[in-house]
């Protein structure tokens, strides 16, 4: 979705009419509240925050699925050590 001029808010617009805002972002629209010039908060409908926070999931799924996959890699590659050997390097290393 395009942000048009019309979608970018100053803080003090967006006190004033702030039901308005909220008007709009339900229809639809997602407005960008800007303080000192600068962006600093935006307004999103519910259905669309829900929407974001499933992608990030959905992205944090296949971010896991691709590292499952170098693991399977590495394992078919024989690049393996045994993990109770490995701990205890690792411990006898940070006392030294």
């Amino acid at each position: 979705m395009k942000i048009s001029a019309s979608d970018v808010v100053p803080f003090s617009q967006a006190l004033a009419n702030l039901f308005e805002l909220a008007e709009q972002v339900r229809a639809g629209a997602e407005k960008i509240i800007t303080k000192d010039g600068e962006s600093y908060v935006a307004l999103i409908g519910v259905s669309r925050l829900d929407y974001y926070r499933q992608l990030e999931r959905d992205r944090i799924h296949l971010l896991l699925i691709d590292e499952a996959g170098k693991g399977m890699d590495d394992i078919s590659a024989g690049r393996v050590q045994d993990a109770r050997e490995t701990i205890q390097r690792l411990k006898i290393h940070r006392k030294t």
